[in-house]
């Protein structure tokens, strides 16, 4: 046997956020007081309406499979979501409800991109992006978002990053890992390349109900008729109902899109689980009261982080109008030393500040930003409070 891993696997790069979350939760097991600013994941529990819709589920028995994209009343309530909150109209037939948002990419990538064509991924960008168009077989092709611009890019820029064989445009907007939110003059800019391109999109808008600022997300199906059908939109109830755990995922894409990735999903995973479609259902039928609230204390605490930033000399930050992330700006630190300790770069500024002050963070790099690190404000008052005062230690030690 000459290769027991498939080739492939050698193009995928470890999760760095998984790699520092696992270090930080070992720290903590061990005793240690670790403040994490690193996975993205809401600290607020299930709604309870939500929970009993589960429980209510497993007492009627509903515990056997369902269609492989998904139960149909699920369905229709997600085409009503999109109707509601983006104008959008779309049929059953065109949803596939799968494992997670990212199970939702992947689909979507695995069953549009083939080998040799290339896709368009803004940087920074979420680190699973461009490891799935890799396994693919694609190439991903990067367009660098400027600080001065909040980490967004121009339809100019896109225009220069199109090539023949370019596919795809992966367009996350509001963005994890910056925030940054793209308001609707800015969209139809970056459709009208995309359509003269005839170019598809991987709009991921899974971040679509925490926006700050008056900002308000557009999505980029609801340009056009022809932007529609270029478009597969993806979204969950992760991140807005505090459902990571449930791993529920779902797109809307243009027919023939959606029988490919829902006959791909019916032979690697079947259903995403039946007792969160029962919950999702109920989660979709939320008051807009419940997210809003939830919305509103994220607001206060990104208000928070970025004034304790603020505070601290040789680091800072660009405002985010969307999701629960701040890139913290820390080159001008490179080539400082925290004993013998060299700050090099964001990899070592995040393992040091870790081992020394009990802060995890996640390195830029692996976001396609090595001048930054990331912070979510997924966690309480008191822990954004102590762990900004423990990083301006840190800073403040530096030779």
């Amino acid at each position: 046997m000459q290769n027991r891993v498939a080739q492939r696997m050698s193009a995928i790069s470890p999760s760095l956020t998984l790699a520092i979350s696992a270090k930080a939760k070992a720290m903590k097991a061990a005793g240690e007081s670790v403040v994490s600013f690193g996975v993205g994941e809401p600290d607020f529990n299930t709604p309870e309406h939500i929970i009993n819709a589960a429980k209510t589920a497993l007492d009627n028995g509903q515990t056997k499979y369902t269609p492989s994209s998904g139960l149909l009343p699920l369905r229709k309530a997600v085409c009503e979501k999109f109707k509601k909150d983006n104008g959008l109209d779309y049929e059953p037939s065109q949803i596939v409800v799968s494992n997670g948002a990212k199970h939702s990419i992947f689909n979507a990538c695995y069953a549009t991109l083939e080998e040799g064509d290339e896709v368009i991924i803004p940087a920074p960008y979420w680190l699973t992006y461009p490891e799935v168009v890799k396994v693919c077989g694609a190439t991903p092709v990067y367009i660098e978002c400027k600080k001065e611009n909040k980490f967004k890019f121009t339809a100019e820029d896109l225009k220069k990053a199109i090539t023949p064989k370019t596919k795809m445009l992966i367009f996350n907007s509001p963005s994890n890992p910056t925030g940054a939110v793209y308001n609707e003059e800015e969209v139809r800019a970056i459709a009208k390349v995309c359509e003269e391109a005839e170019i598809f999109v991987l709009a991921d808008e899974i971040y679509e109900k925490l926006c700050y600022n008056g900002v308000k997300p557009f999505s980029i199906a609801a340009c056009s008729e022809k932007m529609k059908d270029l478009t597969i939109t993806v979204n969950g109830v992760s991140k807005t109902y505090a459902m990571t755990g449930w791993r529920v995922g779902y797109l809307a894409a243009p027919k023939d899109v959606a029988k490919a990735i829902d006959s791909f999903q019916s032979h690697a995973t079947s259903n995403a689980c039946s007792i969160s479609q029962y919950a999702t259902i109920e989660a979709l039928k939320s008051p807009d009261e419940e997210v809003e609230g939830m919305r509103k204390v994220f607001d206060a605490r990104r208000a928070k982080l970025l004034k304790l930033i603020e505070e601290i000399d040789g680091v800072s930050a660009v405002e985010p109008d969307g999701a629960f992330y701040v890139m913290l700006v820390v080159d001008g630190l490179y080539g400082k030393k925290y004993g013998d300790k060299e700050i090099k770069d964001s990899v070592s500024f995040a393992d040091i500040l870790l081992d020394e002050e009990k802060v995890a963070t996640v390195p830029g790099i692996s976001f396609g930003s090595p001048e930054c690190v990331r912070l979510s404000y997924a966690l309480s008052d008191q822990d954004i409070e102590e762990g900004l005062a423990r990083i301006a230690r840190f800073v403040a030690a530096l030779k």
